[in-house]
């Protein structure tokens, strides 16, 4: 018994961490990028990011603010979200956004959000069946200390600062040339980079190819400990 445990153990290491959980846990989907008040066509937005390895589809998933009610702004457009890729929900149309952000069409955008966000607010993002996946509580004035994004977004310093539901001060404005490619919006002063996360994991084939081998020699073993 204690020979198959560690035989089992082994293919598991070989498949890579996390392999055991990966079909219980929820998307690794994270708000990355917002900014609250924009200049012109800019409007507002809010940059969701796949963090995970594998695509997600988002029919039935939707945005609210503070009122945290599920089913206020539909996400259902965005349809299948790679790994690795960033997705934008604006108050502008998808058209102008694109236009001012000078954005290709690859880049996912659904505008015309009438839950505006204040100055203080929340960012709530809803899996289908209403389920939490991230929030984001923010405001300058109820976090002395952190940024104020209007006219520039807030980003975070590492992917560790995603995981508090509060913004902390690691969360920075974007300037102009940083490491997150920040640049000024084509119509206006505002600064930016929605669309692109560059924190974000790309799938790596190798992984699961190796999670392949490992669930085949798990087979393989159990089945020869049978006989």
């Amino acid at each position: 018994m204690k020979k198959s445990l560690r035989i089992i153990a082994a293919a598991l290491a070989i498949a890579g961490p996390g392999a055991a959980f990966a079909t219980v846990s929820l998307p690794d989907i994270q708000i990355t990028e917002w900014m609250y008040n924009g200049t012109g066509t800019t409007g507002e937005y809010i940059e969701f990011t796949n963090m995970g390895s594998v695509a997600v589809n988002f029919s039935g998933w939707s945005f609210d603010d503070s009122s945290r009610t599920p089913g206020s702004v539909s996400l259902s457009d965005f349809g299948l979200v790679g790994a690795g890729e960033s997705v934008i929900l604006t108050e502008a149309t998808a058209a102008e956004f694109r236009s001012a952000w000078n954005l290709g069409a690859n880049v996912k955008v659904i505008g015309g959000n009438t839950n505006n966000l204040g100055r203080s607010d929340e960012i709530n993002l809803y899996a289908a069946g209403d389920i939490l996946v991230d929030r984001l509580t923010y405001g300058d004035s109820a976090f002395p200390g952190t940024i104020r994004a209007q006219n520039a977004s807030g980003n975070p310093l590492a992917v560790t600062d995603l995981t508090s539901g509060t913004i902390t001060a690691n969360w920075v404005l974007a300037s102009a040339g940083d490491a997150y490619g920040s640049y000024y919006s084509v119509s206006s002063v505002d600064l930016g980079n929605p669309g692109t996360f560059i924190y974000a994991p790309v799938p790596e084939p190798d992984s699961y190819a190796m999670l392949l081998a490992g669930l085949g020699l798990i087979a393989g073993l159990v089945r020869r400990r049978k006989v």
